[in-house]
């Protein structure tokens, strides 16, 4: 049974702790360690077996957004009309720049609605770049540039279809989130063991690592399975067709979709799921929430088991984790590698 939006210490499953977990990646500087993450890190074939599991991939954890495709396929399943490219918006986390926010705010204007029925918080654009136009266009915070303005505005979308009550849209008891649930429960193999309050204000789904891997791994095998559901297949394209949509050029999720091809989201506190086309997937948490070495991870683990070629693969890590250097011209300093409990797996 489902605990909803509990936040009480005494009734919370187990998580994972440090003793159970394990060593995933490693900072060096001059030969020697400068940092350790620690976390636990799983890899799930086509039907879902553990194929690797590094720490202690089945305690409890909150996968944060990186559960947003399979909240996207439940606004679908309840008939959210929107084009692939909301369904793209709708599976990111984006960096709020202005494309991002005119996607969003089009999604809600076919649904002849508009920013204020959205129930993020506001913010400022992400980047630097995109703050700084933001405000010589005498823009203030807004929802739409919120990271996940995207869900919430195909939630809104399907809670119109749906004919149910669009200002309590983030409410575990809606008919919306009942049904967010119920593919949690189908596309994961186990129901939630927890609902708390996510950054967004919709329900956070606590669950396991492995069950992350798999339902995220059965979506993406919509891709290449003749029986799966329409549904999973139009998230899972939609992804690949908009990567920027995800998250943002240039931007680590949104580099791994346009080199790999691989479907990829990334959650708060340290949460990475990527999957292959047949589903074959990787899925990472670290235990202090450092996202730092979670691609590296990830994409060792996929690459071990032949999903992704080794040189596309020393490309895009080139990309995603820059050297360490020191000095104006940049001189080595160190790097970031994988441990020997993950190592030890390849």
């Amino acid at each position: 049974m489902v605990e909803a939006m509990s936040t009480h210490a005494a009734t919370a499953p187990h998580t994972t702790t440090a003793a159970e977990s394990a060593e995933l990646a490693v900072v060096t500087r001059a030969g020697l360690a400068e940092s350790r993450h620690v976390g636990s890190a799983v890899l799930v074939g086509p039907d879902g077996e553990v194929m690797t599991r590094v720490g202690a991939p089945e305690g409890i954890m909150f996968p944060r957004s990186s559960l947003k495709p399979l909240q996207a396929l439940a606004s679908l399943r309840v008939g959210a009309l929107v084009s692939p490219e909301a369904v793209a918006l709708a599976c990111g986390s984006h960096v709020g720049s202005e494309r991002h926010q005119n996607a969003a705010a089009t999604i809600l204007a076919r649904e002849r609605l508009d920013e204020s029925y959205l129930k993020c918080p506001v913010a400022y654009p992400a980047r630097s770049a995109d703050l700084e136009a933001h405000i010589r266009a005498d823009r203030i915070e807004t929802p739409l540039a919120y990271n996940c303005s995207g869900k919430h505005a195909v939630f809104l979308a399907a809670t119109r279809t749906q004919g149910s009550r669009l200002a309590t849209y983030t409410d575990p008891e809606h008919p919306l989130q009942q049904m967010v649930t119920k593919v949690y429960t189908e596309y994961c193999g186990e129901a939630p063991t927890t609902l708390g309050v996510d950054g967004c204000g919709a329900p956070a789904a606590a669950m396991s690592l492995t069950s992350l891997a798999r339902g995220i791994g059965r979506l993406s095998s919509a891709l290449t399975k003749r029986d799966a559901e329409v549904h999973a297949f139009t998230v899972a394209q939609a992804m690949l067709d908009y990567p920027w949509a995800v998250r943002g050029v240039g931007e680590p999720d949104t580099v791994v979709i346009e080199q790999l091809g691989l479907l990829t989201k990334s959650g708060a506190e340290g949460v990475l799921v990527v999957a292959a086309p047949d589903g074959t997937t990787a899925a990472v948490k670290t235990l202090d929430g450092s996202g730092r070495p979670n691609h590296l991870v990830a994409l060792s683990l996929l690459a071990a088991a032949g999903k992704v070629d080794l040189d596309d693969l020393d490309r895009t890590l080139k990309i995603l984790v820059p050297p360490i250097t020191g000095g104006a011209d940049k001189r080595p300093a160190g790097d970031l590698r994988l441990s020997e409990a993950v190592t030890s797996q390849l």
